[in-house]
């Protein structure tokens, strides 16, 4: 049988279903511990966020020499380290917002802090987005909670007035499919 994946097919099929774009995915919530939810005016600031993986390991049952591959556990690879990176706001309100749910997650002044299992009160929602950008596929990160701040390069002597990102780290324990 003739394989028909060829140049027409191609043009074809691309013409009625069309391509997901780079630009067409938005983060459009975002509650943390220990502050409140960003609103979608601090949200319009994010540059780059990737849809979450998820994978089904594989448990081995050996017989006779062969290996039957059984579905076992889920995991969220990069569940412990995703990255939201922004344009960092002209008042830096995006980075006291994260310096601010850092220091109420563990606070090295007091040594108290709000570093309990965060539970499912706490998520980031994203949205793929079709061309009207409306959602077609939207995902819930559960349990988010921050786990770095990471540092903001400035450069004084030679800068040519770019503007500068903040990137945050949160954790989460998994995520659902809403739509």
């Amino acid at each position: 049988m003739p394989v028909s994946q060829n140049i027409q097919n191609f043009y074809r099929t691309a013409a009625d279903k069309d391509f997901s774009r780079d630009f067409l995915f938005r983060v459009t919530q975002l509650q943390l511990q220990g502050v409140p939810a960003l609103d979608e005016g601090d949200l319009v600031y994010v540059k780059t966020a990737q849809l979450p993986g998820r994978n089904i390991g594989n448990v081995a049952v050996p017989y006779m020499g062969l290996n039957l591959n059984v579905p076992g556990a889920v995991t969220y690879p990069g569940s412990e380290a995703y990255t939201l990176d922004f344009y960092l706001d002209g008042e830096s309100s995006l980075r006291n917002y994260f310096e601010t749910a850092s220091r109420s997650l563990f606070d090295d002044q007091t040594s108290t802090g709000e570093y309990g299992t965060p539970d499912d009160d706490f998520y980031i929602q994203l949205a793929q987005l079709d061309k009207d950008l409306e959602p077609i596929t939207e995902y819930k990160l559960v349990g988010a909670s921050l786990r770095a701040v990471n540092g903001i390069g400035y450069d004084i002597a030679t800068g040519t007035g770019a503007t500068v990102s903040v990137n945050a780290t949160v954790s989460y324990h998994f995520y659902t499919k809403e739509r």
